[in-house]
């Protein structure tokens, strides 16, 4: 067999480049592992558990830090909010009373009205609806009560607030979800005499009195030295309300809300401007 030299050289120079192939894909290899390693060791956790746990509790201990400095500073800003609410929202003993809010005690008047009598001959001659107590009779002498100086009221058994409202239906009344038939009772505290005089200067109540006269209507003033109404026990829920134009609501509130304002920026701007408190020095470490 004739031999080939130049066919033997060409499978040597084949098989080193695949041997330096190898060696340098394996170079690579090498020098990615290396670069991911160092990756691990700067951006990941450590793999031991031990350590892992470590770096873990020092985290949850430096976000606990920064819930408690949170906390500290949410409860600086409620005590503001509740020392400003506090000056500013503390209601006088006269919304109290009038808010119906306690019960009340003192001198004072108490009105009925009722129906004329069934057996009056006058039911037979007269409009039946002149002879029975209407809803504006009742509205005339609360209204009457209130201008006189009237401090807290009560209709029948209930006390009579700013969001009280009733309605006469026939010869019924009807008062927060409850029904009462006449004779109806008001009674008001306050001054007897001026609440005596607010009943006569008004038109509406003296047109009531001239028809209790003509027809029979009840009609029945006393005065009392000690009256007893108790707190109002209902909703105070509102559906839609508005204030007459002119009308002042609870009088300095708007300069009270500007005040408690004021104060609240003022003390943000000292707690921002003030210098971060420093804590003691640690222990140094022993000289060696």
């Amino acid at each position: 067999m004739t031999e080939h030299p130049h066919r033997a050289r060409r499978v040597v120079a084949r098989g080193t480049l695949s041997v330096a192939l190898v060696l340098a894909l394996s170079g690579a290899l090498f020098a990615a592992n290396a670069k991911f390693a160092d990756a691990q060791e700067t951006e990941r956790h450590p793999q031991d558990i031990a350590d892992l746990a470590g770096s873990q509790a020092e985290r949850v201990e430096r976000l606990a830090a920064q819930v408690d400095d949170l906390r500290s500073e949410v409860d600086a800003l409620t005590e503001d909010g509740n020392a400003d609410t506090a000056a500013v929202g503390t209601p006088g003993p006269g919304y109290v009373v009038e808010s119906g809010a306690v019960p009340v005690a003192g001198p004072g008047l108490t009105v009925e009205l009722d129906d004329a009598p069934v057996d009056s001959p006058l039911r037979e001659q007269l409009d039946p609806d002149i002879l029975v107590v209407h809803q504006q009779d009742l509205q005339s002498v609360m209204n009457a009560l209130w201008a006189g100086g009237a401090e807290a009221m009560m209709l029948m058994d209930q006390r009579v607030i700013s969001t009280s409202a009733f309605r006469c239906v026939g010869n019924v009344l009807r008062l927060h979800g409850r029904v009462y038939s006449p004779p109806y009772v008001v009674r008001a505290i306050g001054d007897p005499a001026d609440l005596r005089r607010g009943l006569s200067e008004s038109p509406a109540v003296a047109g009531y009195v001239r028809d209790a006269k003509d027809v029979g209507l009840g009609w029945h003033v006393e005065s009392s030295d000690r009256l007893e109404l108790p707190a109002y026990s209902g909703a105070t829920d509102l559906d839609a309300a508005t204030v007459p134009e002119g009308v002042e609501i609870l009088p300095g509130l708007e300069e009270a809300d500007e005040a408690a304002k004021d104060a609240a920026s003022q003390s943000s701007q000292s707690r921002k401007s003030a210098p971060p408190a420093t804590g003691p020095e640690g222990p140094q470490g022993d000289d060696d």
